[in-house]
């Protein structure tokens, strides 16, 4: 039998011979090795494979990536190891692979990336930095691939298709056969995935998985949104069939098992469009001059069982997500806005919290409950501010008790150290066809606040009587919505910040003293120049919201306990908590705490793909309205400044577009992280989080979902412009004025932004 060759043993690529070969030098550790002890251990015994391996070495010890201790003899420096990790791709170009062990961020040059995509697991081997270099890493095996699509507008050629991908995760298009193109044709929006991807090629190969519609129109542009986080945008037949089955079944037999409070004025309070009723509240007064307030809130449990279709599909969206436009149920609708939802008029199977309350809002006794409920009234949240503001109206009196009681938990929750951001939410008149032709703002007013106190008050209940210990019994497994302390470095630039505006934040002390230091600070920069800057910064010092089983209470609210009981409709979490209390209620054992947190992990991820599909869609409607106004000018405010850029929001309609650097051409520019601001280097004007600009609209790239802005100045010119109004090139205008020559001190020197 003839001796197969060293080809056919080693590889046949250059590249497979290097990787052969820096995985044995990952194993040497402190070793000395030559080219002969290398080619032995990998089995290479030609000639000429240890003319390669030897040239091997000496490239590598040439660049720094070993140490030659003598004459053909190497060592591995001591940072060059193997490491594993999750590769981050960038269309960009600046790959990166998160490492295990230390969470470090090492940059993967596309040439050493094996082709990995975004999330891959994947096996690296880091070289030693250069001096004045920062580190690198090639990939030498992926580990574990992920699952992921690709959402493009199709281009059909004669003999295959082209995927023109959206994605920020990759530069290149996908090419797929004709036979895998399902029907697509150009300028169709698709999701296709990647099938095979050579490392001599420079376009993956592909499939499509699915049509979206034509690129452009609305419903493809948002199932487009929802695609992009990989979050659904239809609901599957089997479980719409499966929730169809399921009847109200308010029995004799279940009503005896429940408080029945049907005969309790009860009502709702909701935004105008809404269709789910998941909470109500229910008020009386008592013979001794309290009130009892009862929050119900859909019982869904009782009706979608674990493990059953509706329960798998509901947990694996775990939140139902909110577009510009629509809303995708994470229930299916005949649950959400037909058996569980509290309809005027019909009897409703609720799990409450039944408080009594004297006048000053105190909580005398409370009660967690199985009931039956029935809602008298159905309140817009406008209906419910015009009975509060008028003083008169259907359960005027009712309205008016629960506005104040709501109004001293309020006022009693900031004393305790509860953080007060009260922003605007932006939302669009949509024409019939998906089209924007009007903005306005949704402002939290009484009638929103008095719902949001009692549904806290609720959630904080719920969680400390199960979270709380009872003597010297350890509290059973639970989901908590925690809320962290801020990073101490964001709080130290906030309280350095707003002191060279003459405030006092506080960054030391307990939570209570640091919130009320924050709250005092948003009170007084009120309608003020520096408003929306400091605020800004504020917000952004504060850490995310979790689900989680580990309790460590929530910052921003100021509850030792908190947790999510009132949305059951629309938020997994809460389902968890219901079936939790009814099993403790009950008196049972505690869960398996392991799989608990599992379920709290993937919720918070699911609720920030969410809140991402959210923004996302608000801002292709942004684009897509202010695409109407090309040319225009209005007045804004910074709300974030980069080294590539300035963030302009719109004071008129909260849009918000870029200033390109490369359009500051007065000068050049450098970014000061720490300050937040851009300043040049020649006149030293500097552009800063909230400062108060005019621009005027110049693009609006829908692909993109970018909106570009030019700045203008009082006279309605562009800075860089003449007299004229001409374009002048930066040459020009920084030879328009010669500045003074300074002696620039290269140890201080900021981070430079250049124009392009």
């Amino acid at each position: 039998m003839p001796r197969k060759s060293n080809s056919s043993r080693t590889g046949n690529s250059a590249k497979e011979l290097r990787t052969k070969v820096l995985q044995y030098i990952s194993q040497q550790k402190n070793n000395t090795f030559n080219y002969k002890q290398v080619a032995f251990a990998i089995d290479a015994d030609t000639s000429a494979a240890h003319r390669n391996i030897a040239l091997i070495l000496a490239e590598l010890a040439f660049d720094g990536d070993l140490i030659e201790v003598s004459p053909g003899k190497y060592k591995a420096p001591q940072r060059s190891n193997i490491a594993t990790g999750t590769f981050v791709r960038r269309s960009n170009g600046k790959n990166s692979v998160l490492t295990d062990e230390d969470n470090e961020s090492i940059f993967v040059a596309e040439r050493n990336s094996m082709h990995a995509l975004n999330g891959d697991k994947v096996k690296v081997v880091i070289a030693a930095a250069k001096k004045n270099t920062e580190p690198e890493a090639e990939v030498i095996e992926i580990l574990e691939k992920k699952e992921q699509t690709f959402i493009g507008t199709l281009r059909v050629e004669k003999q295959y298709g082209i995927l023109v991908t959206d994605s920020k995760f990759l530069a290149t298009d996908i090419i797929i056969p004709k036979n895998r193109l399902k029907g697509g044709k150009t300028g169709d929006k698709a999701i296709a995935r990647i099938t095979s991807w050579e490392n001599d090629e420079k376009n993956p190969k592909g499939e499509v998985l699915d049509i979206l519609g034509v690129t452009g129109e609305n419903t493809t542009e948002m199932h487009a949104i929802l695609a992009e986080f990989g979050l659904p945008y239809r609901y599957p037949e089997a479980v719409e069939k499966a929730a169809d089955k399921i009847g109200a079944g308010i029995t004799d037999q279940v009503v005896e098992q429940r408080i029945d409070m049907r005969a309790t004025t009860t009502f709702t309070i909701d935004p105008k469009d809404a269709k789910d009723f998941d909470d109500a509240l229910s008020i009386k007064k008592l013979g001794n001059g309290n009130w009892e307030v009862g929050v119900h809130i859909a019982d869904v449990t009782h009706y979608v069982l674990p493990d059953s279709i509706i329960d798998k599909e509901a947990q694996k969206r775990a939140t139902s997500v909110y577009l510009v436009d629509r809303v995708v149920p994470m229930l299916p609708e005949h649950l959400s806005n037909g058996i569980c939802s509290l309809r005027p008029d019909e009897d409703k199977l609720t799990f409450s919290c039944i408080f009594e309350m004297n006048s000053d809002a105190e909580v005398i006794n409370s009660q967690i409950a199985r009931t039956v409920t029935r809602s008298n009234r159905r309140f817009t949240y406008d209906e419910a501010q015009n009975v509060i503001e008028t003083g008169s109206g259907d359960f005027c009196e009712e309205i008016l008790t629960l506005d104040r009681l709501a109004k001293t938990l309020r006022r009693k929750r900031y004393e305790n150290g509860s953080v007060e951001f009260d922003r605007a939410e932006v939302r669009f008149d949509i024409d019939e066809t998906g089209h924007p032709i009007g903005v306005y703002f949704k402002e939290s007013k009484d009638a929103n606040k008095l719902i949001e106190e009692f549904m806290l008050l609720a959630n904080k209940t719920v969680a400390a009587a199960i979270g709380k210990p009872q003597g010297k019994k350890k509290p059973k497994a639970f989901v908590y919505r925690v809320h962290d302390m801020p990073d101490p470095g964001k709080l130290a630039d906030l309280s350095k910040i707003a002191r060279t505006f003459g405030f006092k934040v506080k960054e030391t002390g307990s939570s209570r003293e640091v919130n009320r230091s924050i709250n005092r600070m948003l009170a007084d920069v009120k309608g003020k120049g520096e408003e929306n800057f400091l605020s800004t910064i504020a917000i952004r010092s504060m850490a995310k919201a979790v689900y989680t089983t580990q309790n460590i209470g929530h910052y921003g609210l100021a509850f030792d306990y908190y947790t999510h009981f009132t949305s059951p409709i629309r938020r997994y979490p809460d389902m968890m908590v219901h079936r939790l209390l009814e099993r403790y209620l009950a008196g049972g054992r505690s869960v398996n705490i392991q799989k608990l947190e599992d379920q709290c992990k993937h919720s918070s991820e699911m609720e920030q793909l969410a809140a991402n599909a959210e923004r996302s869609s608000i801002k292709y409607k942004q684009v897509e309205f202010m695409g109407d106004h090309m040319g225009q000018i209005f007045d804004g405010v910074i709300s974030g400044v980069t080294e590539w850029g300035l963030y302009v929001e719109l004071n008129e309609n909260k849009c918000e577009g870029l200033v390109p650097v490369r359009e500051l051409a007065d000068d050049f520019y450098d970014f000061d992280e720490k300050n937040y601001c851009l300043t040049g280097r020649r006149k030293n004007v500097r552009y800063r989080l909230g400062d108060n600009v005019r621009v005027k609209v110049v693009r609006a790239n829908l692909e993109r979902k970018q909106l570009d802005f030019v700045l203008v100045d009082e006279r309605l010119e562009r800075p860089g412009e003449d007299h004229l109004g001409k374009n002048v090139s930066v040459a020009q205008a920084l030879a328009s004025k010669p500045a003074k020559k300074k002696k620039r001190n290269d140890t201080k020197r900021k981070t430079r932004t250049r124009r392009k």
